[in-house]
């Protein structure tokens, strides 16, 4: 009887499934092809660069002076040593401080992601939507998240149509 009503409920999945319109896009490829999006990026990656220099450079600057310390450690009195490794970690979490502030989940990086690259995404999506409301589909894949599409028919790939909407 479970086999019966397992292939009944197949059965009926794959009827209810053949009614439904279905299509996919590659949103990665979409964006690679809107120069704005690219321009984005290249802005984004010399940001990170000068940012991570700086970082680096604090990151160095705290290395060098628990390194002199090191060095120095015996000719110090406990209360200059002391005063010493104050200063060194105030280097340390002045690097850790600039990573956050560059880098964190609310950081520069995150804010001028959101600045440049929300808005081309936002476009893509109503795109998308747009499509699938015209074209009747019921469901539209991404074909570049993490979904898992072992097979997929290039005649049912709206991608270009999406970039011809968007005027690109």
């Amino acid at each position: 009887m479970k086999k019966l009503v397992l292939i009944a409920l197949v059965i009926f999945g794959f009827t209810a499934a053949q009614a439904q319109k279905f299509a996919y896009v590659d949103t990665k490829y979409i964006l690679s092809q809107i120069p704005e999006y690219n321009q984005a990026q290249e802005q984004l990656k010399t940001l990170t660069q000068e940012w991570q220099k700086e970082i680096d450079a604090v990151f160095a600057e705290a290395d060098q002076m628990r390194k002199d310390f090191q060095m120095e450690k015996i000719l110090l009195t406990e209360e200059m040593q002391a005063e010493r490794k104050k200063a060194i970690e105030a280097k340390e979490k002045e690097a850790r401080d600039l990573q956050q502030k560059y880098f964190g989940p609310d950081g520069e990086l995150f804010k001028k992601r959101k600045e440049l690259i929300k808005p081309l995404q936002d476009q893509v999506f109503n795109a998308i939507a747009d499509l699938a409301d015209r074209g009747g589909y019921a469901i539209i894949f991404d074909r570049s998240s993490d979904l898992m599409m072992l097979y997929t028919d290039p005649k049912y790939d709206r991608s270009d149509q999406i970039l011809r909407q968007l005027g690109y």
